[in-house]
């Protein structure tokens, strides 16, 4: 099996799409006006309006209405993205933050409300953490 994407559902595509091809600068690939993906070595942020998630069942997912689920990016220095980046979020959780798991953090929102993670492992654990985990996906 193998993650792919994470779908964001918004009442505004536009302006989540312009919000995250601005805090990454990866350009976002449009599909149609209600959907559009930023593609990652990883995975892909994909961005759709609430009616294309209607085509897969009414009402089962709701805009801007997220409180358990965390966006995250791994960058190489977090605290020279909070800078890049500042004036681009409005909402910031938490500033550069060296977390216990060897993590340096930055938690904000983005448009709708969903937490978004800037992070660079800092500690030889999460460092060596991500190195695996490359290599792994190189084969």
């Amino acid at each position: 099996m193998d993650f792919v994407s994470l779908r964001i559902i918004t009442d505004d595509v536009k302006r989540l799409v312009q919000f995250y091809e601005a805090v990454t600068g990866l350009p976002v690939r449009w599909y149609t006006d209600e959907f559009a993906e930023l593609a990652t070595p990883h995975g892909t942020l994909a961005i759709a309006s609430k009616r294309t998630m209607d085509l897969f069942g009414a009402g089962a997912a709701h805009p801007a209405d997220n409180h358990s689920a965390i966006i995250e990016f791994r960058v190489a220095d977090v605290d020279a993205e909070f800078a890049r980046v500042g004036d681009l979020i409005g909402d910031v959780v938490q500033k550069p933050t060296t977390q216990p798991w060897g993590n340096r953090s930055l938690l904000f929102r983005d448009p709708d409300g969903n937490l978004v993670n800037f992070f660079t492992p800092v500690s030889a654990e999460a460092i060596g953490k991500f190195a695996t985990y490359t290599r792994s996906l190189k084969g």
